[in-house]
């Protein structure tokens, strides 16, 4: 795979209501999906979930969820770069109607379980400062593991400053694997949907992100990216994530995989590991966090 095959810019995947949308056959997997949905003032959109688990995350506006026989009101957020969002969590094989004004992103991935619809509140989502120098970044872990119940689905948000590197150093999900220094690897496809501070979709400011293989799975990716695209990992190393200077960067990952038990288990490019060991004698970057939970939830 190259970045032609990986890299989706906005506008490309549009479908019905969907401004975006890339299903497990889209991507070339099994699980792991996300649309984007787009409503006007007053807008309303009806949907299956199917057999996929989702979310309503909103990414800039407010919206009504109603999804068996339950209304959950999101507050939302005027950006991503705003403030923590609530979020609604919609079962597999559900009606959802979705009302409201702005721009939504649904990640998704196929589900054996069904579980009940739910609100997620803003206050309850974990935002974690990782790395250090150059390397910091916001991650809010809405949908961690071990943060919000879900059956196959993982999402979270990361934030990085202009002219930093996230998604570093750069790591790997591709099998189910305790290797023997006691590292953990799972088998995990991921969507980066990203934003860019001051740029709308299609348009404006861009970001880098890369993404390379092995010798045996070879992948090489390095896509510039503007708000609204998506890059697909399939396997291989992921990162960096790479902020311009003066344009913070935005990306949300998406993250499934057959396993019985949600994980974010990777392994670090064993050449570039080091690098976190050299964060303890360095301050996290004093422009984060970046966002925090907005003061009004519904």
């Amino acid at each position: 795979m190259r970045t032609p095959d990986a890299h989706l810019p906005w506008g490309g995947t549009a479908r019905g209501p969907w401004a975006l949308e890339v299903t497990p056959e889209r991507a070339g997997w099994t699980y792991a999906g996300l649309r984007v949905l787009t409503l006007p003032t007053g807008g309303e959109v009806s949907f299956a979930t199917g057999d996929e688990e989702m979310l309503v995350l909103p990414l800039s506006g407010a919206a009504t969820v109603r999804c068996d026989g339950l209304r959950l009101a999101l507050t939302g957020r005027a950006s991503v770069f705003a403030a923590v969002t609530d979020f609604a969590y919609l079962p597999r094989d559900a009606e959802v109607t979705i009302s409201g004004t702005g721009r939504f992103a649904l990640p998704s991935a196929r589900a054996t379980r069904r579980l009940s619809p739910r609100y997620g509140a803003a206050r309850d989502v974990p935002v974690e400062l990782r790395g250090a120098g150059a390397a910091s970044r916001q991650v809010n872990n809405f949908c961690a593991p071990d943060a919000f119940d879900c059956d196959r689905l993982v999402a979270v948000e990361v934030l990085t400053p202009g002219g930093n590197w996230s998604s570093y150093p750069p790591h790997k999900h591709e099998q189910d694997r305790a290797y023997d220094d006691g590292r953990v690897e799972a088998a995990l496809e991921e969507v980066y949907y990203f934003e860019v501070a001051g740029g709308d979709p299609g348009d404006g400011p861009v970001g880098y992100q890369r993404v390379y293989g092995t010798a045996d799975r070879p992948i090489d990716v390095l896509a510039e990216v503007r708000t609204g695209d998506v890059v697909l990992v399939p396997y291989g190393y992921h990162g960096p994530s790479m902020a311009a200077p003066g344009y913070d960067l935005y990306y949300l990952n998406v993250l499934a995989g057959p396993g019985a038990a949600r994980t974010m288990a990777c392994v670090d490019d064993p050449r570039h590991g080091w690098i976190r060991g050299s964060w303890a004698d360095q301050a996290v970057d004093p422009r984060l966090p970046l966002t925090r939970p907005g003061t009004k939830e519904a």
